[in-house]
């Protein structure tokens, strides 16, 4: 693997969103090379790497060549299409970075990716990020990256520059199925929540219900009240992801059918938030969610 002419560690992160430029954005101020790219990005991507101080390296083959580790934190639809794309520039490469496959995918995706990656040669690891993007504050720890597969402890390093990184003593798919019965729970409650009080509100029932809720259930309303609101922008990227827990939990009759339907709300959520007329569902929902107790 490739050193910096400084002697430091570089880590190119693929996918400039709010989580890979944040997480960058840690790795840097720790004293890491931070490398990334900008092919095809939004001008929000552009930004959001200027404000984290990353490299841009708009070549593949340079990315690899000067990397020790590659973190894929894209949106899980498009995981298999980045190991596509760098199978063949890890393949040249003479020294190997290792692959850290970071997304929100299924046990049987990450696998995949593996299957993909295993002619380039370079080591593979399975990591399932749970929680939000570093904060600002150095001093406050960022997510955790659970880390499955024979290469885990070897990606565990980088705990030493600001990240929290938990091996799983198991192998490659371990990681990611964490990531998703974990967000099978906090993201599936967040669209189970949003769709009765949408069928309540067409009922004209929202207040009736709320009223409930604050009398037998106040924990849940004030989960609903912080979550279902903060879906609205991320909706779309978590379209992809509940069709990858609906594989993950199953065949029929096992749930997956859940998250299938949770996969279509997020899909309808998400255009009607693009669109310039606000939808009677997200105006009943943040009204909802907003009213004084």
């Amino acid at each position: 693997m490739a050193v910096s002419p400084d002697g430091r560690i570089s880590v190119a992160v693929i996918g400039a969103g709010e989580m890979g430029s944040a997480v960058g954005r840690r790795l840097r101020a720790m004293g890491v090379r931070v490398l990334t790219e900008l092919k095809g990005r939004s001008e929000e991507s552009v930004r959001r790497v200027g404000d984290a101080g990353l490299e841009v390296v708009d070549d593949d083959q340079v990315l690899v060549d000067e990397a020790n580790f590659i973190l894929s934190i894209v949106p899980p639809g498009v995981a298999c299409a980045v190991a596509e794309r760098f199978r063949g520039p890890l393949s040249r490469a003479d020294g190997k970075p290792m692959f850290v496959e970071c997304n929100a995918i299924a046990p049987k995706t990450v696998r995949r990716i593996e299957a993909i990656l295993s002619e380039s040669r370079c080591s593979f690891v399975d990591a399932g990020i749970i929680g939000g993007p570093p904060p600002l504050d150095d001093q406050l720890k960022g997510p955790r990256f659970y880390a499955s597969g024979p290469h885990a402890q070897m990606f565990a390093g980088l705990a030493q520059y600001g990240l929290d990184i938990a091996v799983l003593e198991a192998p490659i798919g371990a990681a990611s199925a964490l990531k998703l019965a974990y967000a099978g729970l906090t993201k599936g409650f967040a669209a189970l929540g949003a769709a009765m009080i949408a069928a309540a509100a067409r009922e004209n029932l929202a207040d009736a219900l709320r009223a409930e809720l604050a009398r037998t259930q106040p924990d849940m309303l004030v989960r609903l009240e912080r979550f279902v609101p903060a879906m609205f922008p991320k909706a779309y990227r978590w379209v992809a992801e509940m069709e990858q827990i609906a594989d993950f939990a199953g065949e029929e009759g096992t749930g997956a059918a859940i998250y299938q339907g949770a996969a279509r709300l997020y899909e309808g959520i998400a255009a009607e938030f693009e669109s310039d007329l606000r939808s009677e569902r997200l105006s009943a929902l943040t009204r909802f969610c907003k009213q004084r107790r």
